[in-house]
């Protein structure tokens, strides 16, 4: 008997997608009985679930974050490629290269596997355990920067224009724009590969989510907070490098650094217009997101016939991915992806 399409077991709800015989759901937008969730960022881990399975990592993460009590009434961490069963659906968390503990969920039911991203990247994270492609009969892919215009450099590149900056204006504090969750950790972890090797400030939003990853044994050197100048109109910092959510850089607390060189790492540098709207000095081109090489590549690799595209630009991917011979389809979720929002949605968002 030939294995059933996966749209015979996995349909779209207002919740999100819901796998029909394991009865559960995969990063649902609303409270439901039973999550599976593939990364800590906030429009993939919501609270409220009944029971949640997760890796370790993001478990922890979304306690970090929502509050105990608030990332699921119960919960199951389970570790990269260690199965389980749930109502006859084979459940393995494969790694996303996304952000510390991000998965894939690989979902097998009577001979037909499906695999959902969540999100992920292709680009080498010394954070992050890497993607992982699995041969699959459909491919649920984010599409965040699935246009041509985007194709991110290597991260060396960007972090070496960031170190001649902080060179070329050493009388200068450096304030780079960066999500607390993924993107500041790994930029932490590549300035120390690249030889900075002095104190990085970090804004107080930044703080809690880089004890974390130390505590599961990510090493990121001395860290340290911003200080308040000594007297009012001193400013602090010349010379220096600080991360701070992206809105910091607007809002008062940016006053007390010396006359700050504003930077913002985000896949969406690429598009020069953004940068100059946000008034961003250094724009670092700089995503947690697979490009739109990579997507194709990885649409590639894991060889699936159909592929099943949300988050972003979906219809760009698709029309590509139909030039090869693959079907593709929408599936217009609800979500909005926290850590590579828009810079010019951010104006409001509070710098904690």
């Amino acid at each position: 008997m030939a294995a059933p399409h996966p749209d015979r077991w996995i349909r779209i709800t207002p919740q999100g997608l819901y796998c029909e015989p394991g009865d559960f759901f995969i990063d649902p937008v609303a409270p439901v009985p039973r999550a599976v969730i593939s990364h800590g960022h906030s429009d993939h881990a919501r609270p409220g679930h009944d029971a949640v399975l997760a890796t370790p990592e993001t478990l922890a993460i979304m306690a970090a974050r929502l509050g105990e009590g608030r990332a699921g009434h119960s919960q199951q961490p389970l570790g990269y490629h260690q199965p389980l069963t749930q109502g006859g659906v084979r459940v393995t968390l494969v790694p996303a290269g996304h952000v510390l503990g991000s998965a894939q969920a690989v979902l097998e039911w009577e001979g037909s596997r499906i695999v959902v991203s969540g999100d992920y990247k292709r680009q080498p994270d010394p954070t992050c355990a890497p993607f992982e492609p699995v041969p699959c009969d459909v491919f649920v892919t984010e599409a965040t920067f699935a246009l041509p215009v985007f194709r991110h450099p290597p991260i060396a590149q960007e972090i070496g224009r960031l170190l001649d900056s902080l060179r070329l204006f050493p009388e200068r504090t450096h304030l780079v724009g960066c999500y607390a969750l993924g993107k500041c950790q790994r930029l932490i972890a590549e300035l120390r590969r690249a030889g900075w090797d002095r104190p990085i400030h970090l804004h107080g939003a930044q703080a809690a989510m880089c004890a974390l990853y130390e505590r599961f044994g990510l090493g990121l050197g001395e860290l340290r907070p911003v200080p308040r100048p000594a007297r009012r109109g001193e400013t602090v910092l010349p010379g220096e490098l600080v991360l701070a959510p992206p809105s910091a850089e607007a809002s008062p607390w940016a006053r007390r650094l010396a006359d700050p060189v504003t930077a913002l790492a985000s896949g969406w540098m690429r598009v020069r217009q953004r940068a100059r709207a946000r008034g961003v000095e250094l724009p670092l081109v700089i995503s947690d997101h697979a490009d739109w090489d990579d997507l194709l590549a990885t649409c590639a690799e894991v060889a699936a016939p159909e592929v099943w595209v949300t988050h972003g630009r979906e219809e760009a991917l698709i029309h590509a991915l139909a030039g090869r011979g693959v079907r593709g389809r929408a599936l217009h979720l609800v979500g909005r992806e926290e850590d590579e929002a828009d810079p010019l949605d951010l104006a409001a968002e509070p710098a904690a």
